[in-house]
């Protein structure tokens, strides 16, 4: 019989929440993974102003709470003003190197903290490079039949930058943004869109498209196996 393993993940924000909640944990429900979320921001916080020092909070309740279970992350490094491994990335870096940085240096932290808890083991750290909308990018036909545009324009910018995890994370170019300015109000709604999309996508397109993304989601699948 496969083992059944529980994952707690903390997120930046309400899409987060409800991205997780809605698409994947039905699809890891049928690998028996079962993965709720919960936000770190508070009612009515935006999301974006994410620190570690709010997060390890969330992180110690949740290791405490039981010890059956796995806890995880779920933030973007783009706005991130406060977090282990900040300092140690290298300018410029591809997302690979910025995400090697921040999760090592995220384990090993949160595993010096909570030794007592079997932090070792049981947590596993996803920052993500950019933010939840560069999943959106994985499908340029989709999202462009949401958006009312040509696909070719979403297509360029994947592109450029190479994959949807590689979209730049300045102000003006991070995937929210460039979202926000194909949109006639000028405004994307990601919780309802944004969420729509992402349904259409799927999460094996995401996966395909997004290595990092992809190995955060095999490490539970290998746990899950008993391979780790």
């Amino acid at each position: 019989m496969n083992n059944y393993i529980e994952v707690v993940a903390i997120v930046e924000g309400k899409t987060e929440q409800i991205f997780i909640e809605k698409i994947l944990a039905p699809y890891l429900g049928h690998k028996n993974i079962g993965i709720r979320a919960t936000a770190v921001s508070k009612p009515g916080q935006k999301g974006g102003d994410v620190r570690f020092s709010r997060v390890r909070r969330d992180l110690e309740g949740h290791l405490k709470q039981r010890s059956d279970t796995y806890v995880t992350t779920f933030i973007d490094y783009y706005g991130t003003k406060e977090w282990p491994g900040l300092d140690s990335v290298p300018i410029p870096a591809s997302p690979e190197a910025i995400a090697k940085a921040i999760n090592e240096a995220t384990k090993s932290q949160v595993t010096s903290l909570f030794s007592a808890q079997q932090a070792e083991r049981r947590f596993i750290p996803f920052v993500a490079v950019h933010e939840f909308e560069a999943l959106l990018f994985c499908d340029a036909g989709i999202l462009a039949q949401q958006l009312g545009i040509d696909a070719s324009e979403i297509s360029t910018v994947i592109s450029e930058c190479g994959s949807p995890e590689a979209i730049n994370n300045n102000p003006q170019t991070a995937p929210s943004k460039r979202l926000d300015a194909w949109c006639a109000n000028g405004r994307f709604l990601k919780t309802t869109v944004g969420i729509s999309v992402a349904d259409k996508i799927g999460v094996e397109k995401m996966r395909e498209k997004c290595p990092l993304f992809n190995s955060w989601l095999t490490t539970f699948e290998e746990i899950q196996r008993g391979v780790q």
